[in-house]
């Protein structure tokens, strides 16, 4: 089986490219898996992942694809939570959607797609929003 583990946030855009780029790679459908991880950061309305809908909408296409998807809603540091998933998993590949930003923007306000990227010797996929 290959596992990969996405981390999915609230931006819908995002999550339809990155499940859209999954769904166009060579894969072997019946012998890949998908976690898709949402972290809250701070969750004092105990949302579930399943109400969120960029993760829906991200499986939805997983799952209109033939691929067997998993949820998996997690509170802390996105860019660890994300990390921890992936080793649970045994991960194949991680994917991560990217965003624009300028380096002092990213100096400023961190990057989790940065922090997965140099907290894991595991394949990284980043994906941007293609609407952008």
């Amino acid at each position: 089986m290959y596992e990969i583990v996405v981390g999915i946030d609230r931006n819908e855009n995002r999550a339809r490219a990155q499940a859209t780029e999954l769904v166009e790679m060579p894969l072997d459908r019946e012998a890949t898996h998908v976690t898709l991880v949402h972290d809250f950061e701070d969750n004092p309305e105990a949302a579930t992942v399943t109400q969120v809908g960029s993760v829906r909408r991200a499986r939805e296409i997983l799952e209109d694809a033939g691929i067997a998807v998993s949820l998996e809603g997690r509170t802390g540091e996105p860019a660890a939570e994300l990390l921890a998933v992936a080793d649970e998993c045994d991960a194949d590949l991680l994917v991560v959607g990217g965003r624009k930003r300028s380096p002092a923007g990213k100096a400023l306000f961190g990057s989790v797609t940065q922090q997965v990227v140099l907290g894991t010797e595991r394949p990284v996929l980043v994906c941007s929003d293609r609407t952008a």
